[in-house]
């Protein structure tokens, strides 16, 4: 590991040993990356859930990388030990080498092909892509120091790589997607080797039990969303010179998340609709080119306040992507009272919708620019939908409630050593 800086090396050791918790009221979270302004559901969930453990009288450490931005991996963060709103976080230096890429390029045209690749191209593709592993030595040394380690979620080097280091104390959360990576057997045997599972839906169980030899324990634990005392849409669209109705967007662009497919959906829309509808992102990722009758107004990264003035602002929220194992953001739309606009192959985001009554989903580009229609077109209808959400979010995704599952799986599957 790095060395420390002087500062972070004193708060450690002015901290009075004799308040150091037991190993059986410490935990560990495992990640890629972390931190207030990382981009991100699975990292911002587990930030969240780790702070809502420690106000149940947990001691967490999270286990993370230096580094903030998931393209480019550069080292934003200093490496080493400091405690972030009650936790203590362990970052390590990672690394991510171009000499690596083409090798790794070769092999995942296969593995995105849906071909069968031997277990050692598996392993040879993972290992060429980001790594951490002055971390891998951490867990070594100090696994048993805590009653559990949480890894999240479950496709990347530190969770493949690490969470078979000791198998007897791995709770996964994978955040699992219908998507190759999950049919790679390295990833299945981190799935059926560890020794507990949270799941953030129904469908997401469902699908792990297609895919591997479940576990004997595994649990649908659901995320916690913190529910906004107030909402400035007002400001928000004074701040950003936003008039009118408008779709939002929150999340990455890239291909994975459909984002070039939504903005030919709303191409064709803006082709056949009384008016054009423009486009409000905000994360990260390049917007790429922009159909000529589409108008895409990029915020980059906001920060979560501000991001919760935009769904209030939004007209209806769009999410596009298929392979979502919870949908974070959607559940913020809904508790802005702002519709849903979904793609209907998204199963976990279809199985909101169908729950809630909160949304519309949409098969092809007609489908989209009709449920667009009626929202735009019918305040009533939007309203409606919107409050369905709001309701449906606030009866199943409070954290006091997940927090309750997730301490007595961690009280009845962990022992207390």
């Amino acid at each position: 590991m790095g060395m420390m800086q002087p500062d972070v090396v004193e708060r450690i050791a002015q901290e009075d040993s004799s308040e150091v918790p037991p190993p059986n009221r410490r935990l560990a979270f495992v990640c890629n990356r972390f931190g207030q302004s990382v981009a991100g559901g699975a990292e911002t969930m587990v930030g969240e859930l780790a702070r809502g453990l420690v106000s149940r009288g947990w001691h967490v450490d999270i286990i993370t990388s230096d580094a903030k931005d998931l393209y480019t991996w550069k080292k934003e963060f200093p490496t080493g030990v400091r405690w972030e709103d009650g936790l203590r976080v362990h970052r390590f230096e990672a690394f991510y080498e171009d000499a690596t890429r083409r090798d790794r390029d070769r092999i995942g045209q296969r593995i995105f092909s849906w071909e069968k690749v031997p277990v050692s191209d598996q392993w040879r593709w993972m290992n060429a892509g980001v790594r951490v592993p002055a971390m891998y030595d951490y867990l070594v040394d100090h696994s048993a120091d805590y009653r559990a380690t949480i890894f999240a979620p479950y496709g990347c080097w530190t969770t493949v790589a690490c969470a078979g280091i000791a198998p007897e104390r791995t709770i996964l959360l994978p955040c699992l997607h219908d998507e190759p990576e999950a049919q790679l057997d390295i990833c299945k045997y981190v799935l059926e080797g560890s020794h507990g599972l949270w799941f953030l839906t129904l469908p997401e169980l469902e699908l792990a039990q297609r895919l591997v030899r479940m576990p004997p324990r595994a649990a649908v634990t659901g995320s916690g969303i913190h529910v906004p005392a107030n909402y400035d849409s007002e400001g928000f669209r004074e701040r950003h010179r936003i008039t009118g109705d408008f779709m939002l967007y929150a999340g990455r662009r890239e291909g994975a998340k459909r984002w070039p497919e939504l903005l030919r959906l709303i191409e064709f829309a803006n082709s056949v609709l009384p008016a054009p509808i423009p486009l409000v992102t905000c994360g990260v990722g390049d917007v790429g080119a922009v159909p000529a009758n589409v108008t895409v107004v990029d915020l980059g990264y906001l920060d979560d306040e501000e991001r919760s003035n935009a769904m209030a602002a939004a007209s209806v929220y769009v999410q596009p992507s298929p392979l979502e194992s919870f949908s974070r953001t959607v559940m913020e739309a809904w508790l802005a009272e702002t519709p849903v606009i979904a793609n209907s192959a998204g199963v976990v985001v279809n199985w909101h919708c169908s729950r809630s009554g909160g949304g519309l989903t949409y098969q092809d580009r007609y489908t989209f620019a009709e449920a667009l229609r009626v929202l735009i077109a019918d305040e009533h209808i939007a309203a409606a939908l919107g409050k369905r959400g709001r309701e449906y979010v606030l009866a199943n995704y409070r954290w006091e409630t997940v927090l309750d599952t997730v301490t007595a799986c961690l009280e009845e599957w962990m022992c207390a050593s």
